[in-house]
């Protein structure tokens, strides 16, 4: 189906020749057709995917540690499916819960849960490099880029198919120009930094560099291979030829941003009405400045920013794209990536190792953004779906079958699961690209419901340090918006309601000052706004939170296919001095008298319970009344917020 879904394209349209791949270039693992690989038959396999890790446990000496507790399952499956704590009742309510399918009926329900598609959906905006800014010096707002993160929090949430998913970003304005979602997806196409010449943006320079950015995501993001580094010349490990780089890059040549009016014609002349007294006055000041040099002209050109800002808002639209053939930019085999070298002409092509020799290239077609995305979502693509199913599995493991998320070329290493891969990604395609379906055939696996401690912990250590075979589950420390959404969350304070444009928080004026302009951060008046879910929270480039920064958040310049887990002392002064983490101690107090009274006991057991998913220790609950005796509570409610139990999943 891959090479005929090709063929049909080129006989249709017709035109240029292609270079062949050698033998050995076409053997790379991750070009072959996927396997059909057949289930181990092990003791103890009960589910094909534990199958396929006992197998190989087996086969180093080792075996899986014991099943986790359910406190401890319930926290788990709380933060991978929902990024939040589970409640004490919560956790309760399954611990109890004796049925045979507990376990299951949970993982349904976190899945059916709302907030599943705001912790799935990070992932994937951490993946496109979503922004709501263009980077750069000038660093403009994207006003309406905040519909995109909605459109895929619904999408995720409602289990659109994954095929689906990116047909609708790569090409939602051309399957269906009147379709509001599909125009909001299409602005995946527009994620990427922008960098602005005097506010043109047709220079060459400039086009050029949007379309490496629509270009080079298609490969890290999509394929799983980094077609990037091909740009410049060929690929000096992969088989990715540079002119394979600049025929992807032909397939959006006829792409421009595109901005679609969410305003009626009234609205519109009420707003030229009052923008209209501000836009005379810059004309006046930009005639004046003509001339004009050194301090003099600094003095005028800030008198026009000033004017600028006293702009109304502008006028809501959908962040979008849309072909125009008049003005498609031709595209050449540019030496060195300099758009000012140019070498020969290329028409639109997939990667060419995953085609029959000789495969032409297609000089024009309609659509032909959803024709690179079909042939991305094919079935037979070797690349799409072990990339997608390996990105869930790291989403649960902390590692991938494949460690390096967005490269599955000669320089990243092969994957610790084969066969494993292959199956994961035939499931994954046979069952309609689902995605929640693979959530949850992962979660029920042993695999996944091991403990953290194993007795064979000595002999582990010694023969796979990095736990890529799984002999136990590896605890992973929160993710920056996981730690500020559980603070939020165990003080009581957590605002759930979803959707809509972005929240700005306060930070330090002297971040502030350090923007383009400072009037760039207003910050959103309503304080109840504040407490919404990180997700919502405004992702400007040039001004990262001090919080999210110091515990690892993507700085949404390229895509960040994994999220580093470091540990160094900034993150201990954050916690312990930061201005967030104390007022979160303030509101954890608070509630802690309000629901455990004035009994010590009870306040650190609740504490527990609320913070760390299950009771406190003996020694624990020991320690924490005697601590109570000389501290406030707000002190207890801090340290607990400092507690490994709290910041880890086990």
């Amino acid at each position: 189906m891959l090479t005929r879904l090709w063929i049909v394209a080129t006989v249709a349209i017709g035109v240029v020749g292609a270079a062949d791949y050698t033998p050995t270039e076409r053997r790379h693992w991750a070009f072959q057709k996927r396997s059909r690989p057949e289930v181990p038959k092990v003791p103890g396999g009960r589910n094909p995917i534990d199958a396929f890790v006992l197998a190989r446990l087996q086969k180093e000496g080792l075996r899986m540690a014991p099943r986790a507790d359910r406190a401890t399952l319930a926290r788990r499956l709380y933060f991978d499916l929902l990024g939040l704590p589970p409640t004490p009742t919560e956790v309760s309510a399954f611990v109890h819960d004796k049925s045979p399918d507990a376990y299951a009926k949970l993982i349904d329900r976190l899945l059916d849960n709302p907030h599943y598609g705001e912790r799935w959906g990070e992932r994937w905006l951490d993946l496109v490099r979503f922004a709501e800014s263009d980077g750069f010096e000038y660093d403009t707002h994207r006003k309406d880029a905040w519909r995109y993160r909605d459109y895929v929090i619904r999408s995720l949430n409602a289990d659109k198919p994954y095929d689906r998913f990116v047909l609708e970003q790569l090409a939602g304005d051309e399957i269906g120009a009147k379709d509001q979602e599909l125009l909001v997806a299409s602005g995946f196409n527009r994620l990427g930094p922008l960098r602005k010449n005097a506010g043109n943006q047709e220079v060459a320079s400039s086009r050029n560099e949007v379309l490496t950015e629509m270009t080079n995501v298609v490969g890290s993001a999509l394929l799983g291979v980094t077609l990037g580094c091909a740009r410049c010349h060929d690929h000096k490990f992969d088989a990715i030829r540079q002119k394979d780089y600049y025929r992807i890059q032909a397939y959006f040549s006829a792409t421009h941003d595109k901005d679609i009016p969410m305003f009626s014609l009234e609205e519109e002349a009420a707003w030229k009405a009052r923008a209209a007294p501000v836009e005379e006055q810059m004309k006046a000041l930009r005639r004046s400045m003509r001339g004009k040099k050194g301090e003099e002209l600094d003095k005028l050109e800030k008198k026009l920013e000033d004017l600028q800002d006293q702009l109304p808002e502008p006028l809501p639209a959908l962040f979008a794209v849309a072909d125009d053939p008049a003005k498609a930019t031709p595209i050449h085999v540019l030496a060195r990536g300099d758009y000012q070298n140019k070498g020969d002409r290329v028409g639109m092509r997939p990667l060419g190792v995953l085609l029959p020799d000789g495969a032409s290239e297609v000089s024009q077609m309609e659509a032909p953004r959803a024709a690179l995305a079909r042939w991305i979502v094919d079935p037979e693509n070797p690349l799409t779906a072990r990339v997608m199913v390996n990105r869930i599995w790291y989403g649960h493991f902390g590692r991938g079958i494949v460690a390096t998320p967005n490269d599955f070329g000669a320089m990243g290493p092969r994957p610790t699961h084969p066969e494993l891969l292959d199956w994961l990604a035939n499931e994954f395609v046979a069952g309609g690209f689902r995605i929640k379906r693979m959530h949850r055939m992962i979660v029920l696996s042993d695999a996944y419901q091991q403990s953290s401690y194993s007795p064979q912990a000595a002999l582990g250590r010694e023969q796979d340090p990095e736990n890529k075979l799984l002999w136990h589950f590896s605890r992973r420390r929160l993710e920056a918006e996981e730690i500020r959404d559980a603070m939020l969350a165990v003080a009581g304070k957590l605002n759930t309601k979803a959707g809509g444009p972005s929240i700005i928080v306060p930070v330090e004026k002297e971040l502030v000052d350090l923007l383009y302009k400072p009037s760039q951060w207003a910050v959103t008046p309503d304080r109840e706004e504040h407490n919404r879910r990180s997700v919502y929270l405004i992702a400007k480039r040039n001004l990262r939170l001090p919080f999210m920064d110091v515990f690892d958040a993507p700085d949404h310049q390229i895509s960040c296919p994994r999220r580093e887990s470091s540990t160094h002392a900034p993150q201990a002064l954050e916690l312990l001095n930061g201005t967030f983490s104390n007022q979160m101690a303030e509101a954890f107090a608070e509630r802690l008298l309000r629901e455990a009274g004035a009994d010590r006991a009870k306040q650190v057991d609740l504490a527990y319970r609320l913070a760390a998913g299950r009771a406190p220790k003996p020694q624990e609950a020991q320690l924490g009344t005697r601590f109570l005796r000389t501290q406030p509570l707000r002190e207890l409610a801090l340290a607990v917020l400092n507690l490994n139990a709290f910041l880890y999943v086990e």
